[in-house]
């Protein structure tokens, strides 16, 4: 079992997160989604990974599966940038609080999402967000794609130690994905 970044979060109830290190499942649970979302925070900005920032992996994801995407916080000017649209700009407590309704018409207003991906957030307020996602929303799977477990997502990363594992694992689901189209 993994760890998750806060050990006090060891004891997430009866369910922890799948621990996901290979890209090919992560594609399947991703190309089945029938309306996924992806939630991208303002950690994507800075974290390097080798080089290139988070948020263009992230980017490169939403645009290879057709995701729609959600700037939280000061991440859509970037998001432009990298030539790919912010669906929605939401704070993220009010995009989870979204999340929770059932009957929210989700960001493109085709109806609830049934995955959200989450990358570039504080663990702290990712590990509570997704904690109320996992009890308030039981229509939902969530997947995070940062380098730290996250044990309240229904499908988590784990913990990397070096950034060039997390680069593979970004860059095999990415390749993924493409070959999917």
């Amino acid at each position: 079992m993994a760890l998750p970044y806060h050990h006090v979060n060891v004891l997430t109830g009866f369910k922890g997160a799948a621990e996901m290190k290979d890209p090919k499942p992560l594609a399947k649970i991703i190309k089945r989604a029938k309306r996924p979302l992806m939630v991208v925070g303002p950690r994507a900005l800075t974290t390097q990974i080798e080089g290139k920032s988070f948020i263009e992996y992230l980017v490169e994801i939403a645009r290879a599966a057709d995701i729609p995407i959600c700037a939280t916080a000061h991440t859509k000017r970037r998001i432009e940038e990298l030539e790919a649209t912010a669906e929605s700009t939401y704070d993220i407590m009010e995009i989870i609080n979204h999340l929770k309704d059932p009957e929210w018409k989700g960001v493109r207003g085709q109806g609830c999402h049934d995955l959200v991906i989450f990358g570039g957030f504080r663990t702290d307020i990712g590990n509570q967000g997704l904690s109320t996602l996992k009890h308030f929303a039981p229509h939902l799977n969530t997947l995070t794609l940062c380098k730290y477990y996250y044990p309240n997502a229904t499908f988590s990363l784990p913990n990397f130690r070096k950034d060039e594992e997390w680069k593979a694992l970004l860059e095999g689901l990415v390749q993924e994905l493409k070959e999917a189209q």
